[in-house]
């Protein structure tokens, strides 16, 4: 059997912890941030947990992360 594919646009935008937890970025970081408030910039600081829904989803496109 042929090994599996990666979805490398996934793999860019996510990392699978050891755990296998799934986290991302805090999206909108680019430009225009000085209009947010303090407590939105230091949210935008940490990386942000997807809940177990989407990383089962992500298993099929993600085939060897969590190894």
């Amino acid at each position: 059997m042929p090994k599996l594919k990666t979805h490398k646009a996934l793999a860019k935008r996510v990392k699978v912890t050891k755990n296998g937890k799934v986290l991302k970025r805090h999206a909108g970081q680019g430009h225009f941030n000085s209009r947010d408030s303090g407590k939105i910039t230091r949210k935008k600081r940490r990386d942000q947990t997807l809940n177990n829904a989407h990383a089962e989803a992500f298993q099929t496109l993600l085939p060897y992360a969590g190894t």
